[in-house]
């Protein structure tokens, strides 16, 4: 807790005086153009990797960076609902990450055991599961998981699109859906490029809105 109070004071004392007219802006508002969904995981923080500043991004983390389909979950469905026709956001971006916990628990459900909460929760990953066993069962180790950290990006985007607050935008274009995947042991972040079909460097993907294909979400690199 002292190195939390030490921080505040940092903010306080060197960071807030130098941005107090740019913080006090805040008050009238907020209006994101981005709705930023990654996992709970401590070693992810958007803000430092994307140098946001406060009002940029608004952020829904939960385990696994997941999005139930419609009906399943109100939390995130509201969340969704509220970004998109409260705030207006124009762009939606589910973000996985690398040695992601979650990813390992839905390849191996068996450690669930002593979490039959979080078991639940991670069910709206089955899918995931499902597709890696059906299609990359080649794969082992850190390489299956990195499969499964991808497809699961495609997975909760497709469930996005299930969503009644985001369907119909998506169809007329007033929203975008983004599929990333970000390493923090390198700070590489890569994106699904829907025409090479597989995640890629984020600079160099070419970066459409993905689009309902109403099929099995597309392999990984």
């Amino acid at each position: 807790m002292h190195r939390l109070i030490d921080g505040l004071h940092r903010f306080r004392e060197s960071v807030f005086p130098d941005r107090k007219a740019f913080f006090e802006t805040l008050a009238s508002g907020q209006d994101p153009d981005f709705l930023f969904i990654t996992c709970c995981d401590s070693r992810v923080q958007p803000e430092v990797v994307l140098q946001a500043n406060p009002g940029d991004l608004f952020i829904l983390r939960n385990i696994g960076n997941l999005v139930p389909p419609h009906g399943a979950d109100n939390s995130v469905e509201a969340a969704v609902e509220y970004s998109i026709r409260v705030l207006g956001v124009k762009h939606i971006i589910v973000c996985g990450h690398s040695h992601c916990g979650a990813m390992e628990a839905v390849l191996n459900p068996e450690h669930l055991s002593t979490l039959p909460s979080v078991a639940r929760w991670l069910q709206y990953a089955d899918s995931t599961r499902q597709i890696i066993q059906e299609n990359y069962g080649d794969l082992e180790g850190e390489a299956k998981l990195d499969a499964a950290i991808e497809i699961n990006v495609l997975v909760q985007l497709e469930h996005l699109m299930t969503l009644p607050s985001v369907a119909p935008r998506l169809m007329r274009g007033e929203v975008n859906l983004h599929g990333w995947v970000y390493r923090f042991e390198t700070g590489e972040l890569s994106a699904y490029d829907p025409e090479a079909n597989h995640f890629v460097e984020v600079e160099k993907a070419h970066l459409p809105s993905i689009r309902p294909v109403h099929s099995t979400p597309a392999s990984p690199r």
